[in-house]
């Protein structure tokens, strides 16, 4: 089973937070999309619709982790 990483998946509880900021902070509506472009293609990958070598694979997942620890910070530091 493949985990859902979508930002409404791992921060529920923002779900409100992260649609204004979504239509309200260019920033992080630009991260957002990256965020979720890096995801998708990660899902290809897991589903075996694309196939990489795994070093390719783990900075993909490094890369959204980063997003995701800079999307989570900007939820919960902005008002």
């Amino acid at each position: 089973m493949i985990d859902k990483h979508d930002l409404h998946h791992e921060f529920p509880e923002y779900y409100d937070r992260i649609h204004e900021l979504k239509t309200q902070n260019s920033h992080f509506a630009r991260l957002f999309e990256e965020y979720h472009d890096i995801n998708r293609e990660i899902l290809r990958i897991e589903e075996g619709v694309e196939n990489t070598i795994d070093e390719y694979s783990e900075e993909l997942k490094k890369k959204r982790l980063q997003l995701k620890d800079k999307l989570y910070g900007i939820i919960i530091n902005t008002n």
